[in-house]
């Protein structure tokens, strides 16, 4: 290129490194939250917390369908609900009562 000097470039400082910390672990706590608990338990702090079954009386499982992404809930007694597994990464949850599942936003099942 004519009449253009050669741009001068600085080097770019080298990024800071972080040094690993260990985190607390926390004991055991089970938090209740709409129905559903979450076990916390030997967890470093910034984990995500697992949810389980709040109580012998919630069994009502909330599924969200991998075809349609429709949240389903399924009542001990009807078909499905032996084999359906709740996954919690999928957004699906316990329920305590069926009332509980519609306020949420949940239909139940036809079969």
């Amino acid at each position: 290129m004519i009449g253009r000097s050669p741009q001068k470039t600085t080097p770019r400082p080298a990024p800071a490194r972080r040094r690993s910390r260990s985190l607390p672990v926390l004991p055991a706590v089970l938090l209740l939250c709409g129905g559903t608990g979450y076990l916390l338990g030997g967890l470093e702090l910034g984990h995500v917390a697992q949810p389980v079954q709040a109580a012998q009386s919630c069994r009502i499982k909330g599924n969200v369908s991998i075809a349609t992404g429709e949240r389903i809930y399924h009542v001990p007694g009807q078909a499905d609900y032996e084999r359906t597994k709740i996954r919690p990464s999928y957004g699906e949850r316990w329920f305590c009562s069926e009332a509980e599942a519609r306020r949420a936003g949940w239909r139940r099942a036809t079969n």
